[in-house]
């Protein structure tokens, strides 16, 4: 008896110094975040974010441990589940800073308006001065997601110092959400514009606020016209004066088309030069013309674009003829500068001048005719076509029957430019609605043909409201077929569209786009081996762009990325997309941004900024849809945060960036670990 007594009270005491051990002391509080992809614990949290199991995060929200405290709440930045908001906001008190700074952040990007008064009360009870980043990201949280009674509240704000940095770029970027979601008021308008035009505050706030200017539909500039003059005259950050001048232009006013010509020819920058001639449209054209047609000559094809652009944009009748003498008869333009002009001059042409019409149409069309191996230059010149809407059969017959993707799905593009003529009923007269029962046949062959490029521009413009298919579309069930075959998800896009238009066309509600199911688990054991500081080496027909690899942001991007590489994937590639002073996007399989492989990896979209030129970030038609597609930023793109994973930067090589084009082709990638 009195043995099993002992050993039971030697039990005992095993019993409670194994849990003595195993749970700490209550004074033993831990406050250092430290993340570690070796750590298992870590890395399982990682792939229930990855297969998006809300239900296996939340119990982290509660662990002793912070690093796990904030990266489950920091899971939902990117997984954006409005289920968890109750417990994110139950994190705002949490005593590690980081990990309110992560659950705020969060609650930014996950955007339900309930979200405000928790952020806002966090933002007011910390006092402390040490806590200048939570308030920063709750500030911006409350941009993305608040009603819009807090707005005026924010940016009447002016006791931060110029020294507040943190502070002032919080209140800055919230104006700034709000703007991106479609709310704006005068008083945010007149913060932005004392942030930028004011001496003294932080250059990166003055980026934010430039941007908002940049970027904020309908907002009244008219009265900053003076003062944005002088502050181009004293500004030597390219970055703010290409958003500086798009602001400038929309003022509209005499002094501010002064700014703008005393801008482009003070600045060397290209950069700067285009957003001058895109700003320049706000103004009368026969003041600006004569700057534009010099511009067309320019050595730099971006500038040299943006020009060909404004007059397909802004052009007139009086010079349609010049537009086309200058397109077919100057030398050493590039075929992107000369197709915009072949489009300006079709455009604009009236209709009554029959010679010249044909004259433009049996340019394009012999060149098109002309054995080329351009294959996007012969779908720069459907679009050319397609702006004499005549010209609809003709890009039906020879786009159709193309051998080449790209061609193809460009003229099913021209036949929809047509379609979305805003004076189609006047243009074709009484042809009208035989001609729209036309294109509506054409759209259906382009779904039923089952490529994807094409299903995808018919099933967008046939959805279209004002456009009124309906009335010359007797069934849908081609769609619906054509739905069925699609493969999933590597056509996870297309599907997308095309059950929009069955929506639309059933007069359904449209459905919210659900994520793809998991299927593409994260590759732990190779991220194990890359290296924190590896690179990547891009090698172009232009040159060589080296890459900083983000590893502890976006581990499953880059992963995926450089399982791609190491397989010779992007070999060959093209560069399907460049949009000067935005984005050179490469990586697709097809060349037309529609092509992808049979999986899609989830989106990371972790406290990284696209405030600077040279991030690389993944394309995607919607949260965790990402494949095989990326671009470069030419410029700061602000508007793009917290939507496309950021998963590397530009070490070396922007100016082989710069010098990007359509076409141009990426030979080899190789990863320097």
């Amino acid at each position: 008896m009195l043995r099993k007594l002992l050993t039971g009270l030697l039990l005992l005491g095993i019993l409670f110094t194994t849990l003595t051990q195993c749970v700490p002391s209550k004074k033993e509080i831990l406050t250092d975040v430290n993340l570690d992809f070796k750590d298992p614990i870590y890395r399982q949290l990682y792939v229930y974010q990855d297969q998006l199991l809300t239900d296996s995060i939340l119990p982290f929200f509660r662990h002793r441990d912070p690093s796990y405290r904030y990266a489950a709440a920091l899971s939902f930045a990117s997984n954006k589940d409005p289920q968890v908001v109750d417990s994110l906001i139950f994190l705002l008190e949490d005593e590690v800073q980081e990990v309110k700074v992560a659950a705020a952040y969060a609650l930014g990007q996950i955007g339900e308006e309930k979200s405000g008064p928790a952020l806002v009360k966090a933002f007011a009870v910390d006092t402390l001065a040490t806590t200048q980043k939570f308030k920063k990201i709750a500030l911006e949280a409350i941009g993305k997601s608040a009603s819009a009674k807090y707005l005026d509240n924010i940016s009447t704000v002016k006791n931060y110092f110029r020294s507040d940095t943190l502070l002032l770029e919080g209140q800055a970027y919230a104006i700034y959400r709000y703007a991106l979601r479609g709310i704006s008021s005068p008083v945010g308008t007149q913060r932005m514009v004392d942030l930028l035009t004011k001496k003294g505050y932080p250059e990166s706030v003055r980026l934010i606020a430039a941007n908002y200017l940049y970027r904020t539909r309908d907002i009244k500039l008219d009265t900053f016209a003076g003062v944005f003059y002088q502050t181009a005259q004293r500004e030597n950050n390219p970055k703010i004066l290409q958003a500086l001048a798009i602001a400038i232009g929309k003022t509209k006013k005499p002094v501010g088309l002064e700014a703008l010509k005393y801008l482009y020819g003070k600045s060397d920058d290209f950069q700067v030069r285009v957003n001058v001639i895109r700003a320049m449209g706000n103004y009368d054209y026969e003041t600006v013309k004569d700057l534009i047609f010099d511009a067309i000559k320019s050595n730099n094809e971006h500038i040299a674009q943006a020009a060909s652009q404004f007059f397909v944009d802004y052009g007139n009748a009086r010079d349609a003829s010049r537009y086309f003498s200058t397109a077919k008869n100057t030398e050493n333009l590039s075929w992107q500068v000369r197709n915009n002009l072949f489009r300006a001059a079709n455009r604009h042409v009236p209709r009554y001048l029959v010679n010249i019409i044909n004259s433009i149409s049996g340019e394009i069309k012999t060149r098109f005719e002309t054995p080329n191996d351009n294959v996007y230059e012969k779908a720069g010149l459907l679009k050319a076509l397609s702006e004499y809407g005549w010209n609809y059969k003709y890009i039906y017959q020879k786009g159709y029957q193309s051998e080449q993707t790209i061609i193809r799905s460009a003229s099913v593009d021209a036949l929809a430019q047509i379609a979305m003529n805003p004076t189609f009923e006047k243009y074709f007269a009484g042809s009208a609605r035989r001609v729209k029962k036309d294109l509506a046949g054409y759209f259906q062959e382009a779904i039923e043909k089952g490529d994807i490029a094409m299903i995808a521009y018919a099933a967008q413009v046939l959805r279209m409201p004002d456009l009124d298919f309906k009335s010359v579309v007797d069934s849908i069930d081609y769609m619906t077929a054509a739905m069925a075959k699609l493969e999933l998800p590597k056509e996870i896009e297309i599907k997308y569209e095309l059950q929009k238009t069955v929506d639309y066309f059933n007069n359904t509600p449209e459905m919210i786009n659900q994520p793809p199911r998991y299927n593409h688990p994260i590759d732990w054991d190779l991220i194990g081996g890359i290296n924190p500081d590896a690179e990547a080496k891009i090698f172009t027909s232009k040159g060589e762009i080296t890459l900083s690899l983000m590893l502890q942001h976006a581990p499953g991007t880059v992963a995926n990325f450089v399982q791609l590489s190491r397989n010779n994937f992007y070999d060959n590639k093209n560069f399907h997309r460049v949009i000067s002073n935005f984005v050179a996007q490469g990586g697709c399989p097809r060349g037309d941004g529609y092509g992808g492989l049979d999986y899609t990896i989830r989106s990371e979209l972790g406290m990284a900024y696209y405030d600077d030129a040279g991030y690389v970030g993944m394309a995607s038609a919607g949260n965790h849809t990402e494949c095989t597609q990326w671009f470069i930023t030419h410029s700061p793109t602000p508007h793009l945060d917290g939507n496309y994973t950021i998963f590397a930067k530009v070490k070396s090589g922007m100016d082989v960036v710069n010098q990007l084009e359509i076409g141009d082709r990426i030979t080899d990638i190789k990863i320097q670990n």
